[in-house]
C-alpha cells in the first residue's frame, strides 16, 4: 500500500441518516434529489437518498453539508468518474 500524502483531512460526521457534514471535499460533481457525487481527498463519494439537499457548500474550506434521508454512502476511485465522463461527453459531441 502506498502512502498518500492528502492536501485537506477527510471527514464525514451523520445524524440520524438526515443530515450529514463532509470535509475534505475537492469538488461537488452533480446533486439532485435522490443522489450527490463529491469528490473528496479520500475518492468519489456517492451519497444516495431520498429528498436531498446541499446546505452548505464552502470548496474554499473543503466543506458541504447535507440533508435529507441518507440511505448509502460509496466510496470510489477518482479515475473511475473521469474516464466514464470523457467517454459520455466524447459520446455526446460525435
Amino acid at each position: 500500500m502506498e502512502d498518500k500524502s492528502y492536501a485537506k483531512p477527510h471527514k464525514l460526521l451523520l445524524n440520524n441518516r438526515r443530515t450529514g457534514t463532509i470535509s475534505g471535499v475537492i469538488d461537488v460533481i452533480s446533486f439532485d434529489i435522490s443522489e450527490i457525487l463529491l469528490e473528496t481527498e479520500q475518492g468519489m463519494l456517492t451519497i444516495k437518498g431520498a429528498d436531498l439537499h446541499v446546505n452548505r457548500l464552502t470548496l474554499e474550506k473543503g466543506e458541504v453539508d447535507v440533508e435529507g434521508q441518507i440511505d448509502s454512502l460509496t466510496y470510489s476511485e477518482i479515475t473511475d468518474y473521469h474516464k466514464m465522463g470523457a467517454s459520455l461527453l466524447g459520446r455526446l459531441f460525435k
